[in-house]
């Protein structure tokens, strides 16, 4: 991996994603839908995620060691309750005289993409890289993921290309009383969206139960 503080004389207009995807924060009591979400990754979708090929063993060796009190980790919800993407904001350490810096990694499944939550994922860590004093975001992946590079390009970051592997850059202004009000904004409508649809699967699986057929739920 590159160092991602080398560049930190880059400037990048704040990234900013509308309310129209919900993206709530998760904690460790999610760590069976994490680890369900990207168990259904291809092995294809996998190398493109953590850059190499990544057995399940790999994987569950990482969502075990996922430090939810240092990291961030984000997800987004289908109307089944489904974690159909989530996003990892892992803090870099701190090295005196630069920037601080975290690392963003996304994961979507498949019938979940072109539908904006890529954009609502990297939109909600930059809001609350701001509010956590992170100056630089930063983007490690193979330089042929061509999601990911289409999304850090669309965010307005710097992107270079080295022996395969790009890194993109997105500097960060500082928190003010709008990305804060706007962070708790949006938790808020994703806790609201959570509910609705934890209440309508509730709703739909007593039906289902009384009824003694299943329930079609809208996707």
């Amino acid at each position: 991996m590159h160092n991602p503080l080398a560049n930190s004389h880059l400037h990048s207009k704040p990234y900013a994603a509308g309310f129209s995807v919900p993206v709530r924060e998760l904690h460790a009591g999610h760590r069976a839908e994490i680890l369900r979400h990207l168990l259904l990754l291809n092995d294809e979708d996998r190398r493109l995620r953590f850059g190499t090929q990544t057995p399940d063993e790999v994987i569950r060796h990482y969502v075990e060691h996922l430090n939810f009190n240092r990291d961030t980790v984000f997800g987004s919800f289908d109307s089944q309750l489904n974690l159909i993407a989530m996003a990892h904001l892992a803090y870099l350490p701190k090295v005196k005289g630069k920037p601080q810096a975290a690392e963003f990694g996304v994961s979507v499944l498949p019938n979940g993409r072109g539908q904006g939550i890529g954009t609502a994922l990297l939109g909600r860590a930059s809001v609350h890289s701001r509010n956590t004093r992170i100056e630089i975001l930063f983007v490690h992946c193979l330089a042929n993921n061509r999601a990911m590079m289409h999304l850090a390009q669309k965010a307005g970051m710097r992107v270079e290309y080295a022996y395969g592997d790009a890194d993109a850059y997105l500097t960060l202004p500082p928190a003010n009383p709008g990305t804060i009000v706007e962070e708790a904004a949006k938790e808020q409508w994703a806790d609201f969206d959570y509910a609705v649809k934890e209440n309508f699967k509730r709703s739909n699986d007593a039906w289902s139960w009384f009824l003694g057929k299943p329930v079609v739920r809208p996707t």
